[in-house]
């Protein structure tokens, strides 16, 4: 018997190769490399990384949180969805639970068990993924989020789905036995369904096929199929060294969606069981939304197009709320995780604060909420205030400033007026700026510049007419100033050179003339001088 037939691997790795040399190139999913230049090895863990990662596996162990606990971490940073955090501190309790017990005892895994897999329905900008993203920070686990609308059934258009366990991996730093305790969450999972209101689609239908396979209990390799010289590389350690594959018994998966044509079917299913004005809408479309959605039935979701057994591996739903101007404006003020806040870090970097007023904060959140992308319209409003303030403010000697409604309804108007206002400050940013420029020319060079007024007040005009910092006016206009300059300190030994406003006007010509001047008193030295015997 051949060497061949005794290694099965060696005949598949051929197979693949064939079919791969059979596509011929272009294959997107598919790279070549040199020898030695496939997947790298995973780098050894630091001391240091080792003992987080131990002392995150404890927890796990020891696991010993209320759901209480999770609700009171999230209300830190999550405004208002109290149904969500109520629902996912159970399930997230109930797994690690389970988890810890398995642990103590083995044999408890042989026992069937309905793993607490999520499914997250509401709107965008809600706080779906900060609310997982938060949990998995709290107990410790690696997360991953990707967008179900990138996977495919085959992983060669698009990502394989096992993808987002090595993923894990990766975000464990290769710790195997902490990754299979990790959280995957899936956004956009309302896309892949191929039913009534959403068109057929035959991928997405194979996309939630593979899923099943990860939501329970699998093996997945910690090489993609069409990795080839990962598999060549884990064949030629035999699998002695490493473990190659992840169980994914432990891995919680938290799949969301905004699924507004799902409340739309619920809503005609509902309003055709009403009887009298019991179920009368309420006025508000997304509050609306938000209340069909609640009360959405496993029957709901296989009509609108997701497989009975895919549905089936995510028991616990639940719909989270719209958020309305007065939970933006607390989103603003109160959490710990306050856009506020970072414009505030941003800002203070270049050493500049500001206040805003309760007024300024309603109008803000007014018009985030006109935007209808929840809480991420809030950035997008604060962007359209700052962005301005952020590029001007940090070159003029202005240390703090309000935001009023007047800065939230015209942020140009209200900045000219104030760097206006301010002008009279610039006299000190104006000389900071000279005596930068001439620090670091003095520093690379080993020649000292000195400014006159007259010469800043030339520069000074050259700047604000240009629209540029006076150290960009002088790097430009001295860029090649040193050359000359050291020749000149050859000629007659001169170290520092003074700026007036002719040097500063043309300081090429002005340059020109102090070199042949130079020459002619070093010339006129060395006659000078006294004959050496």
């Amino acid at each position: 018997m051949s060497e061949k037939d005794d290694n099965p691997q060696m005949d598949d790795l051929q197979k693949q190769l064939q079919n791969l040399f059979k596509q011929g190139p272009g294959n997107p999913r598919v790279t070549f490399a040199m020898p030695g230049q496939g997947m790298p090895e995973q780098e050894e863990p630091s001391d240091e990384q080792k003992a987080k990662d131990e002392e995150v596996l404890r927890r796990i162990r020891d696991f010993n949180l209320k759901p209480k606990d999770i609700r009171d971490h999230l209300n830190r940073y999550v405004i208002r969805q109290d149904e969500a955090k109520k629902v996912l501190s159970v399930a997230i309790c109930d797994h690690y639970n389970h988890v810890r017990r398995c642990l103590e005892k083995p044999k408890l895994l042989e026992r069937e068990y309905s793993k607490q897999n999520i499914l997250l329905l509401g709107p965008t900008g809600v706080g779906k993924t900060y609310l997982m993203r938060n949990i998995a920070k709290m107990i410790g686990v690696p997360f991953v989020k990707a967008d179900a609308t990138k996977f495919s059934e085959t992983g060669y258009v698009g990502n394989d789905v096992e993808d987002l366990v090595r993923d894990l991996v990766k975000a464990a730093n290769g710790n195997i036995e902490l990754a299979q305790y990790g959280i995957v969450y899936i956004d956009e999972i309302d896309k892949i369904a191929g039913g009534e209101g959403v068109g057929k689609d035959v991928s997405g239908r194979g996309v939630q096929i593979n899923l099943l396979k990860l939501m329970e209990d699998t093996e997945v390799s910690l090489f993609a199929p069409n990795d080839i010289m990962g598999q060549m590389q884990a064949m030629m350690r035999g699998g002695k060294n490493k473990k190659e594959t992840i169980n994914t018994r432990h891995v919680l998966f938290i799949v969301s969606g905004a699924f507004d044509k799902l409340a739309e079917s619920v809503k005609k299913r509902v309003g055709n069981a009403a009887i009298g004005f019991a179920n009368a809408p309420s006025g508000d479309e997304d509050e609306d939304n938000n209340r069909y959605l609640a009360q959405a039935s496993t029957a709901d979701f296989i009509k609108y197009g997701f497989e009975p057994e895919f549905i089936g591996r995510v028991p616990v739903r639940v719909a989270c709320e719209s958020l309305s101007e007065g939970d933006l404006a607390k989103i603003l003020t109160s959490s710990e995780g306050s856009l506020l806040r970072q414009y505030r870090s941003d800002f203070q970097g270049y050493g500049i604060e500001f206040d805003i007023t309760p007024e300024a904060i309603t109008e803000i959140s007014h018009r985030a909420h006109g935007e209808k992308t929840g809480a991420r319209g809030l950035m997008t409003v604060l962007e359209r205030i700052f962005r301005d303030f952020k590029f001007e403010l940090p070159s003029t000697a202005i240390k703090s400033f309000e935001v009023t409604t007047e800065t939230v309804a015209n942020p140009e108007e209200t900045l000219t007026h104030l760097v206006v206002e301010n002008k009279h400050l610039m006299d000190s940013v104006w000389k900071e700026d000279l005596e930068s420029f001439a620090k670091s020319f003095e520093s690379e060079h080993g020649i000292r510049l000195k400014f006159t007024d007259d010469a800043a007040d030339v520069l000074i005009e050259v700047a604000t007419e240009s629209d540029k910092t006076l150290r960009t006016i002088c790097e430009d206009r001295f860029k090649d100033f040193q050359h000359g300059l050291k020749i000149i300190q050859r000629n007659i030994d001169k170290d520092t050179f003074e700026i007036d406003a002719d040097v500063a006007k043309e300081p090429d010509k002005q340059l020109s003339a102090w070199v042949v001047a130079s020459f002619k008193e070093a010339e006129q030295r060395q006659t000078e001088e006294p004959p050496t015997e």
